[in-house]
């Protein structure tokens, strides 16, 4: 039943232009035609709960029935999020003061609601110099952006325009370790480190590398990239975009991509290890951590963690997750 309300709510709230869109690319990448192209899409999503950027970023066209059904789509990946994710704790991740409330210790940097009370944001504003807004409820990065201190004058301006776009969450702007600059240096690149809580144990299921491109947010949806780290904190795969480009190297600062070493990595593993422990009625959480030049901190987490695998033809293994996440998770 909640499979065939996950697909209802597909078809009814569907992006139909750009779904034909992605389409028509995937037509000319596939040398297949669109409408054949079309049909399979509509097959994967009634059959794999898989979307129209499931079907681009995992290449389903290029994979037989078995590989496809090895790979977390994002219908399945809401089916976990259903099973072991209380949505009567959702706010405590979804709005940003509250969750800065609950893993203060874990952020490691200053923060403020923004009130009434302007000279108090001026003195937050003059005293790091450099900040980052954010809406308290938004989510891919929308209306997340970086400021840097002038004057009185320009603060109590700032201040207004802020408190006009419901910009509330003001934060001390984290400055990066200076080897995950060198990727890209006009946005914090973090990673998505993916926990799963069960029976008082934490499990660490996968890391992800988001980079920024262009912008000062790394996400995805912002235009940025992303690709997938090992075990030692290393880069193993090219970086891809929204867009399906693949990147060896960034196109802005020309740093070498694959191979990259992220820095402290097996720190922030412990660092959302504990954070895993802290609301433990939300079990599946991605949490996304910069690498300070004094250590790992929390930047937020997401109790819908996202869709993250390695595109079939950058790997010599056409596998998602479904099999690890079964053996821990104990679905599908």
């Amino acid at each position: 039943m909640n499979r065939l309300i996950y697909l209802i709510k597909r078809v009814v709230h569907l992006d139909y232009s750009n779904m034909f869109k992605i389409a028509k690319s995937v037509s000319k990448k596939a040398k297949k035609n669109t409408f054949f192209i079309i049909l399979d899409m509509i097959y994967c999503g009634i059959v794999y709960q898989a979307g129209y950027y499931d079907y681009q970023e995992f290449e389903f066209y290029n994979l037989n029935r078995a590989e496809r059904e090895t790979y977390l789509t994002r219908g399945k990946n809401n089916e976990i999020v259903r099973l072991f994710n209380d949505k009567n704790y959702f706010h405590s991740f979804e709005n940003k003061v509250e969750f800065n409330k609950i893993f203060s210790k874990f952020l490691k940097r200053d923060w403020m609601f923004l009130s009434n009370n302007v000279d108090e944001f001026v003195m937050f504003f003059k005293s790091h110099n450099n900040i980052i807004v954010k809406p308290i409820d938004s989510t891919g990065g929308n209306g997340v952006e970086k400021y840097t201190y002038t004057n009185e004058v320009d603060a109590h301006t700032l201040y207004n325009k802020l408190i006009e776009n419901n910009q509330l969450l003001i934060e001390e702007y984290i400055n990066q370790h200076p080897d995950m600059t060198t990727l890209y240096d006009a946005s914090v690149n973090t990673l998505r480190l993916f926990t799963f809580y069960k029976d008082g144990q934490v499990y660490f299921l996968q890391a992800i590398l988001k980079i920024g491109n262009g912008g000062v947010i790394d996400n995805f949806s912002g235009g940025g990239m992303y690709t997938y780290v090992d075990e030692n904190g290393t880069v193993f795969v090219e970086a891809i975009d929204k867009n399906d480009n693949v990147y060896y190297t960034h196109p802005i600062s020309h740093t070498q991509i694959v191979g990259f070493k992220v820095p402290l990595f097996q720190e922030a593993i412990e660092l959302v290890k504990e954070c895993a422990k802290v609301i433990p009625e939300v079990a599946y959480v991605g949490w996304d951590v910069a690498i300070s030049k004094d250590g790992p901190v929390l930047v937020e987490g997401n109790c819908f963690p996202g869709v993250y695998q390695v595109k079939p033809s950058l790997s010599n293994k056409k596998e998602g997750l479904i099999s690890k996440y079964r053996k821990i998770m104990n679905i599908f």
